[in-house]
Protein backbone atom coordinates (compact mmCIF):
# COMPACT_ATOMS: atom_id res chain seq x y z
CA UNK A 1 0.00 0.00 0.00
CA UNK A 2 1.16 3.53 -0.93
CA UNK A 3 1.71 5.59 1.84
CA UNK A 4 2.83 9.32 2.50
CA UNK A 5 6.08 9.32 2.67
CA UNK A 6 6.15 7.15 -1.14
CA UNK A 7 3.66 9.81 -2.64
CA UNK A 8 5.88 12.56 -0.90
CA UNK A 9 9.16 10.89 -2.64
CA UNK A 10 7.35 10.70 -5.92
CA UNK A 11 6.47 14.03 -6.17
CA UNK A 12 10.02 15.17 -5.22
CA UNK A 13 11.35 13.26 -7.62
CA UNK A 14 9.42 14.87 -10.44
CA UNK A 15 9.97 18.69 -8.72
CA UNK A 16 13.78 17.90 -9.50
CA UNK A 17 13.22 16.73 -13.15
CA UNK A 18 11.43 19.90 -13.51
CA UNK A 19 14.08 22.32 -11.61
CA UNK A 20 16.49 20.84 -13.55
CA UNK A 21 15.39 22.42 -16.63
CA UNK A 22 16.19 25.84 -15.45
CA UNK A 23 18.50 25.93 -13.05
CA UNK A 24 21.71 23.48 -13.20
CA UNK A 25 24.29 22.63 -10.66
CA UNK A 26 26.57 24.78 -11.38
CA UNK A 27 24.22 27.28 -11.41
CA UNK A 28 24.12 26.69 -7.57
CA UNK A 29 27.62 26.82 -7.59
CA UNK A 30 27.97 30.71 -8.90
CA UNK A 31 25.53 31.60 -5.72
CA UNK A 32 26.90 34.03 -3.01
CA UNK A 33 26.02 31.33 -0.37
CA UNK A 34 28.00 28.85 -1.99
CA UNK A 35 31.32 30.14 -0.83
CA UNK A 36 30.03 31.54 3.05
CA UNK A 37 30.99 29.22 5.40
CA UNK A 38 28.29 27.71 7.19
CA UNK A 39 27.33 28.20 11.10
CA UNK A 40 27.88 24.72 12.76
CA UNK A 41 24.94 22.81 14.40
CA UNK A 42 27.05 20.74 15.80
CA UNK A 43 28.95 23.84 17.86
CA UNK A 44 25.47 25.43 18.49
CA UNK A 45 23.88 22.62 20.20
CA UNK A 46 27.01 21.49 22.41
CA UNK A 47 27.22 25.75 23.56
CA UNK A 48 25.30 25.02 27.01
CA UNK A 49 24.30 28.74 26.84
CA UNK A 50 21.68 27.47 24.57
CA UNK A 51 18.38 25.13 25.21
CA UNK A 52 19.46 22.14 22.71
CA UNK A 53 16.43 22.40 21.16
CA UNK A 54 16.34 22.46 17.40
CA UNK A 55 13.04 24.91 16.98
CA UNK A 56 11.33 24.72 14.00
CA UNK A 57 9.40 26.56 11.85
CA UNK A 58 6.31 24.84 10.04
CA UNK A 59 3.24 25.91 8.54
CA UNK A 60 1.47 22.78 8.04
CA UNK A 61 1.74 18.75 8.04
CA UNK A 62 0.44 16.17 5.64
CA UNK A 63 -1.94 14.44 8.67
CA UNK A 64 -3.04 17.78 9.93
CA UNK A 65 -3.34 20.72 7.32
CA UNK A 66 -2.27 23.93 7.98
CA UNK A 67 -1.23 24.47 11.71
CA UNK A 68 -0.09 28.22 10.93
CA UNK A 69 -0.84 29.19 7.42
CA UNK A 70 -0.18 33.00 7.54
CA UNK A 71 2.92 32.94 10.47
CA UNK A 72 5.90 35.73 10.27
CA UNK A 73 9.09 33.60 9.49
CA UNK A 74 11.09 36.42 10.74
CA UNK A 75 9.15 37.11 14.02
CA UNK A 76 8.88 33.78 15.28
CA UNK A 77 12.51 32.40 14.39
CA UNK A 78 14.22 36.04 16.13
CA UNK A 79 11.94 34.83 19.13
CA UNK A 80 13.05 31.22 19.14
CA UNK A 81 16.31 32.74 18.68
CA UNK A 82 15.99 35.60 21.42
CA UNK A 83 15.30 32.66 23.51
CA UNK A 84 17.59 30.06 23.39
CA UNK A 85 17.32 27.78 20.69
CA UNK A 86 20.36 25.84 19.36
CA UNK A 87 18.94 25.98 16.06
CA UNK A 88 16.24 26.78 13.82
CA UNK A 89 14.98 24.44 11.45
CA UNK A 90 12.77 25.56 8.13
CA UNK A 91 10.59 22.86 6.15
CA UNK A 92 11.04 23.68 2.30
CA UNK A 93 8.55 21.32 1.16
CA UNK A 94 5.48 23.41 -0.34
CA UNK A 95 3.22 20.64 -1.64
CA UNK A 96 2.82 19.06 1.96
CA UNK A 97 4.40 21.07 3.87
CA UNK A 98 3.26 24.53 3.01
CA UNK A 99 7.22 25.58 2.91
CA UNK A 100 9.39 27.64 1.01
CA UNK A 101 12.91 28.63 0.21
CA UNK A 102 11.63 32.10 0.97
CA UNK A 103 10.87 31.04 4.58
CA UNK A 104 14.43 29.58 4.85
CA UNK A 105 16.07 32.48 3.16
CA UNK A 106 14.29 34.68 5.44
CA UNK A 107 15.27 33.15 8.54
CA UNK A 108 18.80 32.73 7.43
CA UNK A 109 18.51 36.85 7.05
CA UNK A 110 18.08 37.78 10.57
CA UNK A 111 19.55 34.62 12.38
CA UNK A 112 22.88 34.45 14.08
CA UNK A 113 22.28 30.39 14.85
CA UNK A 114 22.49 27.48 12.46
CA UNK A 115 19.57 26.68 9.90
CA UNK A 116 18.40 23.30 9.05
CA UNK A 117 16.61 22.73 5.74
CA UNK A 118 14.13 20.25 6.30
CA UNK A 119 12.67 19.10 3.52
CA UNK A 120 13.21 15.40 1.98
CA UNK A 121 16.40 14.73 0.10
CA UNK A 122 17.10 12.23 -2.49
CA UNK A 123 19.03 13.49 -4.93
CA UNK A 124 22.39 15.21 -5.17
CA UNK A 125 20.85 18.51 -6.91
CA UNK A 126 18.89 18.93 -3.72
CA UNK A 127 22.25 18.52 -1.89
CA UNK A 128 23.99 21.54 -4.18
CA UNK A 129 20.60 23.74 -3.85
CA UNK A 130 20.88 23.06 -0.27
CA UNK A 131 23.82 25.22 0.06
CA UNK A 132 22.70 27.48 -2.29
CA UNK A 133 19.84 28.89 -0.59
CA UNK A 134 21.71 29.52 1.98
CA UNK A 135 21.08 26.27 5.13
CA UNK A 136 23.76 25.39 7.06
CA UNK A 137 22.65 21.81 7.59
CA UNK A 138 19.85 19.05 5.59
CA UNK A 139 18.17 16.59 6.42
CA UNK A 140 18.25 13.15 5.32
CA UNK A 141 15.42 10.27 6.28
CA UNK A 142 16.96 6.92 6.28
CA UNK A 143 13.56 5.40 5.83
CA UNK A 144 13.46 7.01 2.07
CA UNK A 145 16.84 6.46 1.10
CA UNK A 146 19.56 3.27 0.45
CA UNK A 147 22.41 2.90 2.70
CA UNK A 148 24.54 4.29 -0.68
CA UNK A 149 22.37 6.97 -1.35
CA UNK A 150 22.88 7.93 2.62
CA UNK A 151 26.59 7.38 1.55
CA UNK A 152 26.72 9.74 -1.71
CA UNK A 153 24.17 12.72 -0.39
CA UNK A 154 26.22 13.06 3.21
CA UNK A 155 29.71 12.86 1.40
CA UNK A 156 28.26 15.02 -1.29
CA UNK A 157 27.11 17.39 1.50
CA UNK A 158 30.26 17.27 3.66
CA UNK A 159 32.61 18.22 0.43
CA UNK A 160 30.79 21.69 -0.05
CA UNK A 161 30.61 22.36 3.55
CA UNK A 162 27.27 21.42 4.84
CA UNK A 163 26.83 19.63 8.35
CA UNK A 164 24.35 16.49 8.09
CA UNK A 165 21.81 15.19 10.44
CA UNK A 166 20.07 11.70 9.65
CA UNK A 167 16.74 10.58 11.01
CA UNK A 168 16.68 7.45 11.74
CA UNK A 169 13.15 5.24 12.68
CA UNK A 170 14.06 1.95 13.57
CA UNK A 171 17.16 -0.21 14.59
CA UNK A 172 17.64 -1.78 11.25
CA UNK A 173 18.48 1.50 9.74
CA UNK A 174 21.32 1.47 12.02
CA UNK A 175 23.38 -0.01 9.01
CA UNK A 176 23.32 3.21 6.68
CA UNK A 177 25.34 5.60 9.28
CA UNK A 178 28.29 6.80 7.84
CA UNK A 179 31.61 8.43 8.68
CA UNK A 180 30.13 11.88 6.95
CA UNK A 181 27.12 12.22 9.35
CA UNK A 182 27.00 15.11 12.46
CA UNK A 183 23.88 14.35 14.21
CA UNK A 184 21.56 11.35 14.34
CA UNK A 185 18.00 12.02 14.82
CA UNK A 186 15.82 9.39 16.08
CA UNK A 187 11.59 10.32 14.99
CA UNK A 188 9.45 9.05 17.56
CA UNK A 189 6.92 9.28 14.37
CA UNK A 190 6.59 6.31 12.11
CA UNK A 191 6.77 8.32 8.75
CA UNK A 192 4.50 5.50 7.06
CA UNK A 193 1.80 5.82 9.73
CA UNK A 194 2.18 9.12 11.38
CA UNK A 195 1.77 7.45 14.85
CA UNK A 196 3.73 8.78 17.53
CA UNK A 197 5.64 6.89 20.00
CA UNK A 198 8.66 8.67 22.23
CA UNK A 199 10.02 5.62 24.02
CA UNK A 200 11.41 4.65 20.50
CA UNK A 201 14.04 7.23 20.92
CA UNK A 202 15.70 5.73 24.33
CA UNK A 203 15.23 2.07 22.58
CA UNK A 204 17.45 2.87 19.97
CA UNK A 205 19.62 5.25 21.76
CA UNK A 206 22.35 2.90 22.88
CA UNK A 207 22.66 1.60 19.32
CA UNK A 208 23.65 5.06 18.02
CA UNK A 209 27.71 5.75 18.25
CA UNK A 210 28.71 7.62 21.08
CA UNK A 211 30.73 10.47 18.70
CA UNK A 212 27.97 11.61 17.26
CA UNK A 213 25.34 14.18 18.71
CA UNK A 214 21.55 12.29 19.17
CA UNK A 215 18.99 14.18 18.60
CA UNK A 216 14.78 13.04 19.68
CA UNK A 217 12.84 14.37 16.74
CA UNK A 218 8.71 14.67 16.53
CA UNK A 219 6.08 14.01 19.20
CA UNK A 220 7.82 16.13 22.06
CA UNK A 221 5.54 18.41 23.41
CA UNK A 222 6.12 18.34 27.18
CA UNK A 223 9.09 19.90 28.95
CA UNK A 224 9.17 16.96 31.14
CA UNK A 225 9.69 14.40 27.85
CA UNK A 226 12.92 16.47 27.22
CA UNK A 227 14.53 16.55 30.75
CA UNK A 228 13.69 12.73 30.37
CA UNK A 229 15.63 12.25 26.98
CA UNK A 230 18.60 14.57 27.92
CA UNK A 231 18.87 12.36 31.36
CA UNK A 232 18.58 9.38 28.62
CA UNK A 233 21.43 10.89 27.03
CA UNK A 234 19.75 13.37 24.26
CA UNK A 235 22.15 15.95 23.22
CA UNK A 236 19.11 17.97 21.27
CA UNK A 237 15.34 17.79 20.43
CA UNK A 238 13.52 18.86 17.40
CA UNK A 239 10.27 20.30 18.15
CA UNK A 240 8.24 22.54 15.80
CA UNK A 241 4.60 21.63 15.67
CA UNK A 242 4.01 21.98 19.53
CA UNK A 243 5.23 25.44 19.16
CA UNK A 244 3.64 26.80 15.63
CA UNK A 245 0.23 25.66 16.89
CA UNK A 246 0.00 28.18 19.57
CA UNK A 247 -0.84 32.10 18.50
CA UNK A 248 2.61 33.29 19.48
CA UNK A 249 4.56 30.66 18.47
CA UNK A 250 8.01 32.47 20.04
CA UNK A 251 5.90 33.16 23.57
CA UNK A 252 5.37 29.20 23.74
CA UNK A 253 8.94 28.86 22.78
CA UNK A 254 10.04 30.66 25.68
CA UNK A 255 7.63 28.96 28.65
CA UNK A 256 8.69 25.75 27.10
CA UNK A 257 12.20 26.28 27.21
CA UNK A 258 12.04 27.51 31.21
CA UNK A 259 10.25 24.38 32.48
CA UNK A 260 12.69 21.83 30.41
CA UNK A 261 15.51 23.48 32.33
Amino acid sequence: MKTILDEIVAKKRIEIIEKQKTKSIEDFKQTENFIVPILSAKASILDESKSGIIAEFKRKSPSKGFINKDASVKEIVSGYEKYGASVVSVLTDEDFFGGSFDDLQQAKEILNIPVLRKDFIVDEYQVYETKAIGADLMLLIAECLTKDEVLHLAKTAKEIGLEVLLELHSEDQLEKVNNYIDLIGINNRNLKTFDVDVEKSKQILKQLPKDLIKVAESGISNPETVKDLREAGFHAFLIGENFMKEDNPAFAFEKFVKLSK
